[in-house]
């Protein structure tokens, strides 16, 4: 194994304020009851700032600023309104080596990942949907489709720009107007992103940034002023809020929690394959809702699919986020540390075989080696529930048929992965998996033109793409 000497990014590329109000109405304030929270570096466990918590008072504030710009923002052409979107894509784009830096410090995530696959998708989801501002009429929704009003959304600490770009890029093009909630571990890219909306002099309360925890949140989405409601996170969150928002009117999308199948079939190139496994499993320290987390592979090429493996994984580099060598970053927080923790004990507990490569960890921080759990079934805990961590369970398969039942037997549905030469058994297989995304020898690729989401447990509505429209059209 290679030796790498240290290339870290500097931190210095982006300044980071002591501490950080909410973004109404197109300027920052530091809320009514001064409840303030920290924001750590979950490499080091340094404050990196002091965070305003939103009550339900700065909640009633966003929500009527967003009212009072809804009429005028969704008066305008649609072709005015793609201005500001390919504005606010360009001033990403230049000011994006600022927000990876920013990224990796708050998320934990390696900086060639935030640099490499973060930041050029969040500018191509601004880029794509200005392109359909002036086009909704032809998009399949009815000759003159019309915005909802105004958007609640939550997003999660996985991915925090992207999934903000997921979901202000598709409100903004369809003339509605947003409050948006990050996660409270994660708040720093959101609030950089108010800036980059007044650098684009974006019409007050088109945007607006309110941080917190769950209470915000919950306050956020019960809003009686609220005309859709999108979220992104937990399973057992997104069954609240259906239940919150039942009845009221309001339109909902939820992307939930996964436990996507990687099949890999006998005639599969191997390395290639692995390359996709842990690109599956380990991208983004296993932080990814779509994560390849359960790896099915054909029993007759199992033990070489599997050493090969473990030799890949053991050239993986774990360590600073800004070090352009890191391959595996920090843990997002202690609780999520402590919870993939718990679920690979009980997997050792349950009997399946447990292996990591030799991987001397940080002191501080949060961290976990990249690890495999072999002589999994499906009655294992670690093969049913979502860790959401780089933790893989392998079982394994005789047929195809015994692939797809083993692959479906799930209450989530949210994405797998194939891997064959044979297009006929891609598209065989494929069309019997329940899942929003299938993908075909590769894994975890994404396209701002390509429609995202599941079924069952994985919740329902796309993001991306046409299909992304219809969620912020009457």
């Amino acid at each position: 194994m290679f030796e790498y000497a240290p290339a870290p990014e500097s931190r210095s590329v982006v300044e980071i304020a002591s501490s950080y109000g909410l973004f109404i109405d197109g300027s920052f304030d530091g809320g009514k009851d001064g409840n303030v929270f920290k924001t750590v570096n979950p490499a080091t466990e340094e404050v990196l700032a002091e965070v305003t918590s939103a009550g339900s008072e700065d909640v009633d504030r966003a929500v009527a600023a967003a009212r009072r710009a809804f009429g005028p923002w969704s008066a305008l052409p649609g072709g005015e309104r793609a201005k500001y979107l390919f504005r606010i894509a360009r001033i990403i784009q230049e000011r994006s080596r600022e927000l990876a830096v920013l990224e990796s410090l708050d998320n934990g995530k390696p900086i060639k990942e935030s640099r490499d696959v973060d930041l050029p998708l969040v500018a191509a989801h601004f880029f794509y949907y200005a392109g359909w501002a002036d086009k909704l009429a032809y998009a399949g929704f009815g000759p003159d489709p019309q915005p909802l009003g105004v958007a609640a959304q939550v997003i999660p600490w996985n991915f925090p720009l992207l999934m903000l770009a997921w979901k202000v890029a598709p409100a903004l093009a369809t003339g509605n107007t947003v409050v948006l909630k990050p996660a409270e571990t994660t708040p720093l890219s959101a609030l950089f992103f108010a800036d980059v909306c007044r650098q684009a002099e974006l019409p007050a309360g088109v945007v607006n940034i309110v941080t917190g925890a769950g209470d915000t949140g919950a306050y956020l989405v019960a809003h009686p002023d609220v005309d859709k409601v999108a979220f992104t996170g937990s399973t057992e969150v997104g069954r609240a809020i259906a239940r919150t928002v039942s009845g009221t009117g309001k339109r909902l999308t939820l992307e939930l929690g996964g436990k996507a199948a990687n099949i890999v079939f006998d005639d599969a190139p191997i390395d290639q394959a692995v390359e996709g496994i842990v690109n599956g499993i380990f991208f983004n320290q296993g932080h990814v809702c779509c994560a390849g987390s359960r790896l099915l592979v054909q029993e007759s090429i199992a033990d070489e699919l599997l050493a090969s493996l473990k030799r890949r994984m053991a050239t993986l580099r774990v360590g600073d986020p800004l070090d352009k060598n890191t391959d595996i970053g920090a843990i997002n927080s202690a609780a999520q540390l402590a919870r993939i923790k718990e679920l690979s004990e009980i997997g050792s507990e349950e009997g399946a075989e447990r292996w990591s490569p030799e991987c001397s960890l940080p002191d501080r921080g949060f961290w976990f080696a990249p690890t495999i759990f072999t002589g999994v079934t499906q009655a294992h805990r670690i093969a049913r529930e979502e860790i959401f961590g780089p933790v893989l369970s392998v079982l394994t398969f005789r047929t195809p048929d015994e692939a797809v039942a083993k692959a479906n037997n799930t209450p989530y549905g949210l994405s797998a992965g194939i891997w064959t030469e044979k297009g006929s058994r891609i598209l065989a297989v494929a069309d019997q998996l329940r899942a929003g995304v299938v993908w075909a020898n590769t894994f975890n690729k994404f396209d701002p033109a390509s429609p995202f989401g599941g079924y069952k447990e994985s919740g329902y509505g796309r993001e991306g793409g046409r299909h992304g429209l219809e969620a912020y059209l009457a």
